[in-house]
């Protein structure tokens, strides 16, 4: 997703309801997103779904590398090769 253009992509609600269907593709093809105004104040954002699915699968990751960190740091982690030795031991049992 690219970041948005200000004078470029912002569109009030009135201009979106006439031109619907061309903003949303153009959205898609530019993948840049589209804040949509409502009395002059930002309301909503329109996104690509496909980079709206990218984004919340990014947001995840980060919150899992610091759910990490912190159990690292209170010394939850476990030495990569102890880790290594228990995931190849489960490997065989499965065989």
């Amino acid at each position: 997703m690219k970041r948005i253009h200000l004078d470029k992509d912002i569109q009030p609600l009135s201009a979106f309801r006439a031109n619907a269907a061309s903003i949303i593709q153009k959205v898609k093809k530019d993948h840049r997103p589209v804040v949509i105004t409502q009395h002059g104040k930002g309301s909503a954002i329109l996104l690509d779904v496909t980079d709206y699915e990218e984004m919340v699968d990014t947001i995840e990751m980060l919150l899992e590398v610091n759910q990490a960190r912190r159990e690292l740091d209170q010394g939850k982690g476990v030495p990569h090769q102890s880790a290594m030795k228990s995931v190849r031991e489960r490997l065989k049992q499965l065989k």
